[in-house]
C-alpha cells in the first residue's frame, strides 16, 4: 500500500477519512503535529489544496487536506471559510450564530450549506486530485441531537427530516458535503493508484 498523510493532527478526522477510504490501495498516517500550514485561502478549495501541497513537499509524501465550513444565504455566506474561528468553542459559535439569525423566523429565510473541499497532492506538491461536496440545509433555531460535532445539532435538512447531529453515522455520510467529495476523490484515487502512482 502507499502511504496518504491526511494533512491534519486531528485523529477523528483521519478515522473519518479512513471510514470514506477503507477499500482503497492506500495507507492513511497523520502529518506530524509539529507541521502546521496556515489557511490562507480565501475559497475552501484553496485552503485545502494549500494544506495539501505544503505538508506534501515537507514530507515527501501524497497528501490529502480538506477544508468545510457553514456558508448561511442570510449572512452572505457567513461564517464560511471562517466557520472554526467564528467563536472559540462549538457551543459559542452556535450560540453566535443562532444570535446574528434570531431576526430570520421563517426556515425560508435560514437558507444554509455546508461546503467541503478535498485536494490530493503527490509528493512534488502539485494537486493530483481535488473535488468539493455540497449539501444544502437550513438553520434550526436551536439545537437537536447529540451526535455530530461542530454546527451539526443546528443544521437540518428537510429532505431527511432530521439535523446532522440526529443521523446516523450511515446516513451523514451518504449526503454530507464531505461525504460527497470523498465519494469523488476516492475514485480519482483508485485511479492514481490503478495507474501504478
Amino acid at each position: 500500500m502507499t502511504k496518504l498523510i491526511v494533512a491534519t493532527s486531528n485523529p477523528g478526522k483521519l478515522r473519518e477519512m479512513q471510514a470514506y477510504l477503507s477499500d482503497s490501495a492506500w495507507e492513511l498516517s497523520l502529518k506530524p503535529a509539529e507541521l502546521d500550514v496556515d489557511e490562507t485561502g480565501d475559497t475552501f478549495a484553496a485552503n485545502a489544496c494549500l494544506k495539501a501541497s505544503e505538508v506534501a513537499i515537507a514530507l515527501n509524501c501524497w497528501t490529502i487536506a480538506d477544508d468545510s465550513g457553514l456558508e448561511v444565504d442570510a449572512l452572505d455566506g457567513a461564517p464560511g471559510i471562517y466557520s472554526a474561528r467564528y467563536a472559540n468553542s462549538d457551543k459559542e459559535r452556535i450560540d453566535r450564530l443562532l444570535q446574528e439569525l434570531s431576526g430570520f423566523p421563517d426556515p425560508q429565510q435560514r437558507q444554509a450549506q455546508f461546503v467541503c473541499a478535498v485536494a490530493v497532492a503527490r509528493p512534488d506538491g502539485t494537486i493530483a486530485a481535488a473535488a468539493e461536496g455540497i449539501c444544502r440545509g437550513e438553520i434550526l433555531t436551536s439545537p437537536r441531537g447529540i451526535d455530530g460535532f461542530g454546527y451539526d445539532p443546528i443544521f437540518y435538512v428537510p429532505a431527511k427530516q432530521l439535523a446532522f447531529a440526529e443521523m446516523s453515522l450511515a446516513t451523514k455520510r451518504s449526503i454530507s458535503h464531505r461525504g460527497i467529495a470523498l465519494a469523488i476523490v476516492s475514485k480519482k484515487l483508485a485511479q492514481i493508484a490503478s495507474d501504478g502512482i
